[in-house]
C-alpha cells in the first residue's frame, strides 16, 4: 500500500511540475511533508525540465514547511548532503542545486548549510567534482545575493573554472561571477564575449540554450 501511495504522489507531483504549478506543490507539502522527499526523487527524472522544476519546487515547498517544522527541513538538507557523498555513491547530481534553493529561501536559518554547499567547490575530491561542478557553480550563483560573504571566499576558484574545457562549466562560472557582482573579473577576457560554445541555463521554469558568450554579454 505504501508503494502505491508513493507512486501516486510522485505521479501527481510530476504532472504539477509539468504544468509549472509549483505553488500548488508547496501547498501540498504543508499537508504532506513527504512531498519534499518525492521531489528529490523527481530530480532524477528523464526529462531535464522536470528535474530542474523539481529543484525549484523543493525550495518553495521547504520554505512553507520550515514555517512549522524547520527541523524537518534541516533533515532534508542533511539527506541531500549525504546524497552527494562518496558513501551514497554521489548519486544525486542535482543535490547542490536543491540545497541552494532551500537555503536561499531562509538564509539565516540554514546559513550553515549554505557554507557547506559553497565549500564543495574547494573540498570535494576532483574526480567527484567533475560530475558536480556545473551544478555547484549554479548553486553558488543562486546563493550569491543571500550569503555574499561566504561566496566571496571561493571567488578565485570560480574564476579558475572559466578555463575549464567543458563549456557548461565555463558558462556557469561566468554566470556565477555575474550573480556575485564580480563580472569585472573576466572583462579582461574579450574572447569570452564571442565564445559560441553552447550552455544550458535553467531560469523561469525552463532550460534555455545560450552560449558562453551570451552569458558573458548578459552580465
Amino acid at each position: 500500500m505504501k508503494l502505491i501511495v508513493r507512486f501516486t504522489l510522485g505521479k501527481t507531483l510530476r504532472q504539477l511540475l509539468d504544468q509549472g504549478r509549483l505553488e500548488k506543490i508547496a501547498d501540498m507539502a504543508l499537508r504532506k511533508k513527504r512531498v519534499l522527499g518525492s521531489l528529490v526523487a523527481l530530480t532524477f527524472d528523464v526529462d531535464p525540465r522536470i528535474g530542474w522544476r523539481a529543484v525549484e519546487a523543493i525550495g518553495i515547498a521547504a520554505d512553507r514547511v520550515a514555517e512549522r517544522d524547520p527541523d524537518y527541513v534541516r533533515g532534508q538538507l542533511r539527506r541531500l548532503y549525504w546524497l552527494i557523498s562518496e558513501e551514497s555513491g554521489g548519486i544525486c547530481w542535482h543535490a547542490p542545486e536543491a540545497m541552494a534553493e532551500i537555503i536561499r529561501q531562509r538564509p539565516v536559518l540554514f546559513e550553515d548549510y549554505g557554507v557547506i554547499v559553497i565549500s564543495l567547490l574547494t573540498e570535494m575530491a576532483e574526480e567527484d567534482l567533475e560530475h558536480f561542478r556545473p551544478g555547484i557553480l549554479w548553486a553558488i550563483g543562486r546563493l550569491a545575493d543571500v550569503i555574499p560573504d561566504h561566496v566571496a571566499e571561493v571567488i578565485p576558484e570560480i574564476v579558475a573554472s572559466i578555463d575549464h574545457a567543458d563549456p557548461q562549466v565555463c558558462g556557469m562560472a561566468v554566470w556565477c561571477l555575474g550573480k556575485s557582482g564580480k563580472s569585472h573579473l573576466f572583462r579582461n577576457r574579450p574572447e569570452l564575449l564571442y565564445d559560441q560554445r553552447p550552455v544550458d541555463l535553467y531560469e523561469d521554469g525552463n532550460i534555455n540554450r545560450t552560449s558562453v558568450g551570451g552569458l558573458a554579454r548578459s552580465v
